[in-house]
């Protein structure tokens, strides 16, 4: 494996880093000097981040509860952290997390000591964002066929600092049948984990147009074990889809209620089902920050 590569992109303005399954998008908005310092404190913190949680991935594979484990590794450590808010009754790895929890560490470390108006990490898709008094955020909002036109904007005074989607269509396996699922949260962990396991509660238990096999058999050192995963979802009723959506709404307002997520948008075979204080706005279509397109 190559170790990690760090190039700013054509236009000049954003960072690209790459190590191994790691491929992030970043950006800083602020005065030239703050924005140079900020990613110079990105290139050094990624050059660690994957070995980091190599070196601890057979503990980052076991199931969490609601009392986090010791890591020694601060990524580590948020992804434990927000799999336990979420743990008890409910089966969930620091795995859940991983790509939110890259997203959130690495944006840390480059805001910390600098004067931006605002910054984002982008990991594939999952957002972590900082933001100034008084500065917002376009997130864009796609998947209705009008492309990037539709515009939701989050606010330094908004509760949201992370975004992220999960699904059966994604890089990891899934549990249910979602389409896809995106999460507004606090950090970008916690909407990671959340809209893993809503996507694994979209599901129609034991249906014949489901088909599943254990993860092990797809990739031998899931965390997910020999449970049973989509593989492929054959035609489905209008009723049937309402149902999974049903189930993936109860839990999404399940969180929405204990505090643990701001907003979801579930979408299965052109339906969906949105909850919390930004349904409104996400009523059409699935949100994606603006740099997702990267």
């Amino acid at each position: 494996m190559n170790g990690p590569q760090a190039a700013l992109l054509a236009d000049g303005r954003r960072l690209h880093l790459h190590h191994g399954p790691i491929d992030l998008v970043i950006e800083a908005f602020g005065a030239p000097r703050e924005v140079e310092a900020a990613y110079t404190q990105a290139r050094q913190r990624f050059e660690t981040i994957l070995t980091e949680l190599v070196e601890e991935l057979p503990s980052l594979r076991q199931p969490s509860s609601t009392f986090p484990r010791a890591f020694r590794h601060p990524t580590a450590r948020r992804m434990e952290a927000s799999a336990s808010f979420f743990a008890g009754e409910i089966f969930v790895t620091p795995m859940a997390g991983v790509a939110g929890s890259v997203a959130d560490e690495m944006l840390a470390a480059m805001i910390a000591g600098r004067d931006l108006e605002k910054a984002y990490v982008n990991n594939g898709g999952d957002i972590a964002l900082h933001l100034a008094p008084g500065a917002r955020m376009a997130a864009a909002i796609a998947g209705t066929g009008k492309g990037f036109s539709d515009r939701l904007e989050i606010a330094f005074g908004d509760p949201v600092r992370g975004i992220a989607t999960s699904g059966r269509h994604g890089r990891s396996h899934s549990l249910g049948i979602a389409d896809a699922v995106t999460v507004l949260a606090r950090s970008a962990a916690g909407a990671d984990v959340a809209a893993t396991l809503i996507a694994n509660a979209v599901n129609l238990p034991g249906h014949p147009a489901i088909h599943r096999r254990p993860a092990r058999e797809l990739s031998p050192d899931s965390d997910l074990g020999d449970r049973l995963v989509t593989v492929a979802v054959d035609r489905l009723e209008p009723a049937e889809i309402d149902a999974a959506l049903a189930r993936g709404y109860r839990a999404a307002a399940d969180f929405v209620a204990q505090g643990l997520i701001e907003a979801a948008i579930i979408y299965l075979e052109g339906r969906e089902r949105v909850c919390g204080r930004f349904a409104a706005p996400l009523a059409k279509t699935r949100l994606l920050e603006e740099a997702a397109n990267a």
